[in-house]
């Protein structure tokens, strides 16, 4: 893969983990001196199995080493003027002014579909969209806790921290988490001041998904288990909206202990996971599915195959996938992911035409999320490296830009 942040990024990531060199070798089977000639930029690629290698060793997602499909423009903006507009909006200025009461037109009813929008938007990666809409998003949610009844109130509370909520999603695709926590630390204030017993801990589910990106497993881990166990206590677990997003929690646990080097516990968790979600669809129905945790049998069978894929057992990943029929309800980006995942399992086996055939489907459904998934093209990459290039990697190469 060629990825010209891919040193940078491994010292970062090594130095959060207080890692020397050395030890992460170490830890990784990755010799010291690639390990040295990547952060001095001096080596600015590697194959996928030493990449697996380095981010087991790290202890962390694939995706922290090499990025995410960038939540930014065509124009390869990180910092453009959308997202300086959802900063300004997560964090406005000191003393600014009061805002007035909402408009004529302003019902809490059209505020809350905007953001189930923004939310499906954000699914879909669809994120000049969702950049764009976020400031006035969550500008009208911070005049609804600020004016009417206190049920209104406590509504508005709870469209801000699902705003916030949406804000801080978008700020981890752009790398920013620091700002991302920020954006959460604040949708926790809100959903406290909340209607929403449910709200709390899904943004509690979105900060352990944050902490995992910056490396901090067991933090992730804590706050997941103990939110998760909080909802149990509380009886919030018997709605089909309060399992999902127990069920969400359950994951996000199973995800830091794989990475924490638990990957037994973690597939334990995972196994209790997929049958709590069969009754999902036997509880009494929720609200808006847009505003809830993604939880269902497939998202949970799609978490076991990427689990499995990334910590080295990809005849298990391709058997858990094996026959898989999506529910309706699973995000676009979940089946993307789910595709990508698969095309990493037959590659490690060394399946190259499974590979590729995985990956033209992944073309033919997300395009664009290819293109910008270095993962994707570091995959390719390495399916062109062979000596016999199986049929279809011709075309996929030359649209990634591999072969040039």
């Amino acid at each position: 893969m060629a990825n010209d942040d891919l040193g940078r990024t491994l010292r970062r990531l090594r130095r959060l983990a207080s890692l020397t060199q050395e030890e992460l070798a170490a830890r990784s089977g990755v010799s010291v001196d690639v390990i040295r000639q990547l952060e001095q930029r001096r080596k600015h690629s590697a194959r996928l199995p030493t990449l697996h290698a380095l981010a087991n060793g790290l202890g962390v997602e694939l995706t922290t080493l090499l990025g995410d499909p960038p939540a930014v423009s065509s124009s390869g903006e990180n910092d453009g003027p959308r997202f300086v507009a959802v900063r300004r909006a997560i964090m406005p200025v000191l003393w600014g002014p009061q805002s007035g009461p909402p408009g004529p037109d302003f019902t809490l009813d059209k505020l809350r579909g905007q953001i189930a929008e923004g939310w499906t938007q954000y699914h879909a990666a669809e994120f000049d969209a969702v950049m764009t809409a976020l400031p006035d998003l969550i500008s009208d949610a911070r005049t609804a806790t600020a004016w009417g009844e206190d049920h209104d109130r406590h509504a508005g509370f709870a469209a801000l921290g699902k705003a916030l909520q949406l804000a801080g999603h978008v700020a981890v695709r752009m790398g920013k988490t620091d700002l991302a926590l920020t954006s959460l630390e604040r949708a926790t204030d809100a959903a406290k001041q909340s209607s929403d017993p449910l709200l709390l801990p899904m943004v509690v589910n979105s900060m352990a998904w944050t902490y995992q990106r910056q490396g901090r497993l067991e933090d992730a881990l804590h706050i997941a288990r103990r939110a998760a166990a909080d909802m149990v206590t509380a009886g919030h677990d018997g709605t089909a909206d309060g399992l999902k997003v127990w069920g969400a929690l359950t994951m996000s646990a199973a995800t830091s202990a794989a990475r924490s080097g638990d990957y037994d516990g973690a597939a334990a968790m995972m196994e209790t996971a997929e049958r709590e979600a069969a009754r999902v669809s036997k509880l009494p129905a929720g609200g808006d599915n847009r505003m809830v945790s993604v939880f269902s049998p497939s998202s949970v069978r799609i978490e076991r195959v990427r689990l499995a894929v990334q910590y080295g057992h990809p005849h298990d990943a391709l058997a858990l996938a094996k026959g898989m029929r999506l529910s309706k309800d699973t995000p676009p980006s979940w089946r993307t992911w789910l595709l990508l995942d698969v095309a990493r399992a037959h590659t490690d086996i060394g399946d190259a035409a499974g590979a590729v055939k995985t990956l033209e489907s992944l073309r033919r459904v997300a395009p664009t999320w290819m293109q910008h998934h270095t993962l994707a093209v570091a995959i390719v990459r390495d399916l062109w490296a062979l000596p016999n290039h199986p049929p279809g990697l011709g075309p996929l190469a030359q649209f990634l830009g591999v072969n040039e």
